[in-house]
């Protein structure tokens, strides 16, 4: 006679089985179904979370922004990526204050800020905000955001002084631009005495080739596509922003802005030199990520490989090198970026 088998369930979820030819009873609890099903699963999620590395956030800025390419970029960058050690996930942001405050809290490991917001930030003196974010340490220079004064040749405006009761465009509202305009203007004690225009670049340049600005300002990297736009309707010329920055003061009241000079010939018609000053993109860390994670992603990024990846990714990362990496830094850095630099011989 063919052996039976009977299964039944029972009310605590256990499973009997009753052969027929002897009665026996064995129970297969649902404890034991369970935790076999586990450590099925945690068997095979071993080998991948065993060598996944610790992750590790790097806060750009908005959707096509610069700030999100360096973070993408340094994401995707194949010795960064393949290492084992950690992985690195970009993610975008409204860009510096924010990443400012989500780095200190360690919501985000890695981000870029402006130096002007890490030093503000640090001293307690951001506007509107007198928290001091103290845990935000320098890990390098990446690129330059320099200030442009756009006139008219022979308008006879040699200053910012000059511009009292003229009509300037000052970029656009809640923009850095408009931020630093509004900073170095009223440092000269003019803010309040031009006729100010929000608006951006572009529209700025078509304003002031109908004659409906004197003067526009911008914070950008040059040559700038609306710069060149007005000198092809004017005869344009740049303001020497650097004097009047060192004639006022400008640089000891805020040191994290630094000099430079859009060299001659960039813009139609402007042959000399237009010496000025820009603040530093900085990508900086949270104090608490560990100094061989940061001293292994410099390793890695400040290659010659490295930096022709980030170039590739946009030209604006043609100053990045060994030579620029700590310009602009003026607060504490990382002391896995220290090691770096120091072994560069740039501290």
């Amino acid at each position: 006679m063919r052996d039976k088998y009977l299964w039944g369930p029972h009310s605590d979820g256990a499973i009997s089985v009753c052969h027929t030819g002897d009665c026996s009873m064995r129970l297969i609890g649902r404890s034991f179904l369970l935790g076999a099903v586990a450590a099925l699963v945690l068997s095979l999620a071993l080998p991948s979370a065993a060598f996944a590395g610790k992750r590790y956030v790097f806060s750009g800025g908005p959707a096509g922004g610069t700030f999100q390419v360096v973070a993408n970029a340094v994401q995707v960058y194949g010795p960064v990526k393949k290492n084992s050690a950690y992985k690195v996930k970009a993610q975008s942001s409204a860009g510096s204050v924010e990443n400012l405050r989500k780095v200190n809290k360690g919501r985000a490991h890695f981000g870029v800020v402006y130096s002007g917001h890490v030093y503000l930030g640090r001293e307690g003196r951001l506007k509107n905000d007198k928290k001091k974010y103290e845990d935000v340490l320098a890990v390098s220079y990446l690129y330059g955001a320099p200030a442009q004064l756009v006139v008219r040749k022979g308008s006879g405006i040699k200053s910012v002084k000059d511009l009292v009761g003229k009509k300037v465009g000052v970029g656009n509202a809640g923009s850095g631009a408009f931020a630093n305009c509004e900073l170095f203007f009223s440092h000269m004690d003019v803010w309040d005495k031009v006729k100010r225009n929000a608006m951006g670049y572009n529209d700025a340049a078509q304003a002031f080739g109908n004659k409906q600005l004197d003067a526009f300002w911008l914070f950008t990297a040059f040559p700038s596509g609306a710069v060149i736009m007005a000198a092809q309707t004017n005869d344009i010329d740049l303001i020497d922003l650097q004097a009047d920055a060192n004639v006022s003061g400008f640089f000891k009241r805020y040191p994290y802005f630094s000099e430079l000079s859009v060299p001659a010939g960039t813009y139609r018609g402007v042959d000399h030199e237009a010496p000025s000053f820009q603040d530093s993109a900085l990508w900086v860390a949270n104090a608490k990520v560990p100094d061989d994670v940061v001293y292994d992603m410099l390793s890695k990024i400040y290659t010659d490989e490295g930096l022709a990846h980030m170039r590739s990714q946009k030209k604006t990362f043609k100053e990045m090198s060994i030579k620029t990496g700590v310009n602009g830094i003026v607060t504490p850095m990382h002391p896995g970026a220290i090691r770096f630099w120091k072994e560069k011989g740039l501290l």
